[in-house]
């Protein structure tokens, strides 16, 4: 890959991610993951197929495209994959809250680990895309918890790793993305008060600027949008 930075985002494919690797295409070299076909990706973008509800797969195939692909230090580290299932607590299989816990959380835990070198060698940054349900959501208690558990990945990371990786854990609010279909979940007319995911991906990337160590997108953005006169 070239002289500029690089950056990799989980769930590069669709929704958030993809809104943001097309905002950061231009100073970076891209790698994005994900289940599909690699179709639609910005330019150049590095694509790999990788699934991680089999988070220890997933991660052994995300390093060796690295490896292979020459990539020797990371500017960004965006774990942005999220699944999530719309139930009450006792509808939910232990299959189903092992795939979210995998996807979400897991994946996350491993993915971080073991490309930390490459953080510290481009001396960049680990950013997780948790979501506002991380308080706790009805019918989501699953997804809750594994968004619950990256806030307290965030906190032990930035501990550990102090002075030489940073790390950032942005909470984005209701957002219009294939998930909510996925998910079993219809708003129906509260999907009028989401924000789009280009909306959002431009307040994450507006708030890794700010290098916050964390963050919520809800209100306040929205406000801020309509004064501006952006979109949301």
């Amino acid at each position: 890959m070239n002289g500029m930075p690089t950056a990799l985002i989980t769930g590069g494919t669709s929704g958030i991610g993809l809104a943001l690797a097309q905002r950061l295409a231009g100073g970076h070299c891209l790698v994005l993951t994900g289940r599909g076909d690699g179709a639609g990706l910005p330019v150049d973008a590095l694509f790999v197929k990788a699934d991680l509800s089999r988070p220890e797969e997933a991660v052994e195939t995300v390093a060796s495209a690295l490896r292979s692909a020459g990539v020797s230090s990371l500017s960004k580290l965006i774990l942005n994959a999220g699944t999530g299932t719309y139930a009450q607590a006792d509808a939910e299989d232990a299959a189903t809250i092992r795939r979210t816990l995998d996807v979400n959380l897991v994946a996350s835990v491993l993915m971080a680990h073991r490309l930390a070198p490459l953080l510290e060698e481009g001396r960049g940054r680990l950013v997780l895309i948790g979501s506002v349900a991380h308080r706790g959501s009805a019918n989501m208690p699953s997804y809750a918890a594994s968004k619950a558990g990256l806030t307290g990945l965030a906190r032990s990371l930035r501990a550990e790793w102090d002075g030489r990786i940073g790390v950032q854990i942005i909470h984005p609010g209701p957002t219009r993305t294939p998930m909510h279909e996925k998910a079993g979940y219809d708003p129906g007319g509260l999907e009028k008060m989401f924000f789009s995911a280009d909306a959002m991906a431009d307040e994450v990337a507006r708030l890794m600027e700010t290098g916050r160590p964390g963050a919520t997108v809800i209100f306040g953005a929205r406000i801020r949008r309509l004064l501006t006169g952006k979109p949301s």
